[in-house]
């Protein structure tokens, strides 16, 4: 029995049970094998008679793709000795009788994607049922660019699939849960579904740079009939509303079926999105949110906003914007294709903003080059640059005989990207991570990152647009300075609180403070306004304002207090399906010295919690009840409320619909729960109403 000819392989074992937990691939919701490249898998072989020296075997892994011939790995192996084939080796582990044992590990540099392995042996091929393997990168592998040397990190920007999303307003930030949801069922096919529409080339599948800036284009659906489409209307009438995601694993399944965009996403959606599809491709995500985020269109590191004579902000004179925030994420890995220091965290934003190499696509900006100023580095620097260091610069708009006239108020340089925040690593924690997207504000480093980046502009650009009525405005010096706080003669300062927290349905309890604190007597004028606006910036109402004129004396205050009735804003609240915040300007002159100074403030509306009950443990396979509880505590009913709630490996989204509910009326729902993994495992709930839009609550229980 000597000739090699007749042995065939009856058998192919992937060995799933010992393979995943060494690759972290067992929590995928597969079939089929997922391993990590850089890193040994095993295969057992089974054949027909025992394997003998003069018998052949290779092995070939085909990653085919539409449109280019089957390029594949091949290895042979003569069973004695170990073979390399373009970075993959082979070798053989154990031979007993019928059964051969196979240690294969794939290149460090290897490009991700779905394998097809086919033996051979002798004269004949096989093909193994489940013959795809999932091929991803590896950040516990030294090789990989990717690698993340840092357990705890691993674990919670890879193989985390629950977290939150940080939204509200520089100074009255939440959290928004969040179920990224990288391991549930199809999400794994719908990222190599991207990975195959994002018709890259092969080789480029290797590079987590070409990878994640394809992926951060293909997240939204602006060119590509990605995966969301964008829509900030407030009328999300044919489709989901931004608000009422509570995870990207309903997105993803949704356009895996369909393969039509998902209606309808924002910013937090887009970046949850997006780190899904990055922890599920292997490459270390986090989503960071950016508070005041300026959107500067013309690359001039400026954002002017438009006032009137009351304090009101005015949109339609501006193209620039300051969100409250804006979410987009981070990604780590080393940067091969630059000089050295660039490598580590890198921004990518897959929100549609502006078109880069002519597609809503944006980075990896290494967060080194925003911090220094390098703004000329690939990709987008100059963007992200603008987004967490512009400056804000106020004009006044007065009518002058029937026509738009501007004057120059103040330049505030250091309210844009504040608080910078993503979750802390292993813990419900925010983190502020400002520091590595900035140096300090004010301190010598900062004004040097400023002037360089300032180096890389086109000078051309560095004119404020004039747009009103046509009437250019006259061209400002470029200040090579970068200027400070303006410290005022008269002492001059403005904090605006609010009394009460500001519940939906009651009055806006508001107050101006206005001070000044060196010798003399200033007389102000001051105009304070209340406005409503969406997150973006944009005002959807004026709601009231005050105008007074006063006198200090050396170090003194007054307080000027505004209330909002309830009947002014409350059929705002319920006509938009966004959650709205409160916007208060307030812009003081004083009289004897032209001193001008303007303060914005946004705030976000409070609101009564949700309640989960079930118990803190419970076990696998074995059902418990789950209830949610609200009571509404506000003076208005509620009207159409719905509840979203989901508990990834207990059970898949489930909507109630609870319909209307009168002040001080309680509502519960219940759920039965089936643990299908042990472990902590979270549940999140979302409340939706007419008046009210931001409610949500989370709970963690042991499953043993």
């Amino acid at each position: 029995f000597s000739s090699g000819s007749d042995v065939t392989v009856t058998g192919v074992d992937f060995l799933k049970s010992q393979n995943g937990p060494q690759h972290h691939t067992d929590g995928f919701n597969i079939k089929n094998l997922v391993v990590r490249r850089g890193q040994p898998f095993l295969i057992q072989l089974s054949f027909s008679r025992e394997l003998t020296a003069s018998d052949k075997l290779s092995l070939r892994f085909g990653i085919s793709e539409k449109s280019m011939r089957d390029r594949s790995t091949l290895l042979a192996l003569n069973p004695r000795r170990e073979q390399e084939l373009g970075g993959w080796q082979i070798s053989l582990v154990k031979n007993n009788g019928t059964e051969c044992l196979l240690s294969v590990t794939s290149s460090p540099g290897a490009p991700v994607g779905k394998y097809t392995l086919n033996v051979k042996v002798g004269t004949s091929t096989y093909k193994p049922e489940d013959s795809e393997v999932y091929l991803l990168f590896n950040p516990w592998c030294q090789d990989d660019v990717v690698f993340l040397d840092d357990e705890a990190k691993r674990k919670e920007y890879v193989l985390n699939d629950t977290g939150c999303i940080y939204t509200g307003s520089a100074y009255s930030i939440y959290s928004r849960p969040w179920n990224f949801g990288q391991f549930e069922e199809f999400i794994l096919d719908a990222c190599m579904y991207l990975l195959e529409k994002s018709q890259m080339k092969l080789g480029d599948r290797r590079d987590p740079v070409v990878v994640s800036r394809a992926m951060s284009g293909l997240v939204n659906a602006n060119d590509d009939s990605g995966v969301l489409l964008g829509n900030w209307s407030g009328n999300y009438s044919n489709g989901t509303s931004p608000l009422d995601w509570i995870g990207s694993v309903a997105i993803l399944q949704q356009y895996y079926k369909t393969k039509k965009p998902v209606c309808y996403g924002q910013c937090w959606v887009f970046a949850g999105v997006l780190c899904t599809v990055m922890r599920c491709l292997g490459i270390p995500a986090r989503c960071t949110s950016n508070f005041n985020s300026a959107h500067d269109t013309d690359e001039n590191l400026q954002v002017d906003i438009y006032l009137n004579e009351q304090g009101e902000k005015l949109n339609s004179m501006s193209l620039d914007s300051v969100w409250n925030f804006h979410v987009w994420n981070d990604v780590w890995m080393k940067r091969t294709d630059m000089l050295a220091g660039f490598s580590g965290w890198q921004a990518i934003d897959a929100t549609p903003q502006e078109r880069s190499q002519g597609i809503f696509q944006c980075g990896p900006s290494p967060l080194n080059a925003v911090r220094q100023g390098d703004v000329y580095l690939p990709f987008d620097s100059k963007f992200v640059f603008a987004e967490v260091n512009a400056d804000k610069v106020y004009w006044l708009v007065k009518k002058v005989d029937g026509r738009d006239e501007f004057f120059r108020l103040s330049t505030e340089t250091q309210g844009i990207g504040v608080n910078i925040s993503t979750k802390a690593v292993g813990e419900n924690e925010r983190r502020d991570i400002t520091s590595e997207y900035k140096y300090p504000e004010g301190s010598a480093e900062e004004r040097e990152a400023m002037q360089r980046a300032c180096s890389f502009l086109r000078p051309s650009r560095l004119t404020p647009r004039g747009y009103a009525a046509g009437q250019p405005i006259e061209p400002q010096e470029f200040p090579t300075e970068v200027p400070h706080q303006t410290v005022f003669k008269s002492g001059l300062k403005i904090e605006i609180t609010h009394t009460a927290p500001l519940y939906p349905g009651n009055p806006l309890e508001l107050v101006i403070t206005v001070k000044t604190s060196t010798p003399g007597r200033w007389t102000i004028n001051l105009a304070g306004s209340c406005q409503l606006q969406y997150y973006t910036g944009t005002v959807v109402a004026n709601l009231g304002h005050i105008q007074e004129t006063f006198v200090l004396e050396g170090e003194a205050e007054k307080q000027l207090p505004m209330r909002i009735a309830p009947d002014t804003y409350m059929q705002m609240l319920a006509s938009v399906q966004d959650e709205l915040l409160v916007h208060i300007t307030a812009l003081a002159q004083v009289q004897e010295t032209d001193d001008k100074l303007t303060q914005e403030m946004t705030t976000r509306f409070s609101y009564p919690p949700i309640t989960i009950q079930m118990p803190e443990t419970a076990k696998l396979n074995q059902d418990f009840k789950c209830a949610f509880i609200f009571k509404n505590t506000l003076n208005v009913p509620l009207t159409n409320c719905k509840l979203f709630v989901e508990g990834l490996g207990l059970f898949k989204l489930t909507t109630f619909d609870e319909g209307d509910l009168e002040p001080g009326r309680i509502m519960k729902s219940e759920i039965i729960c089936t643990p299908t993994r042990a472990g902590q495992q979270k549940i999140v709930a979302k409340l939706i109403a007419t008046q009210v839009k931001g409610i949500s609550a989370e709970k963690s229980i042991i499953i043993t």
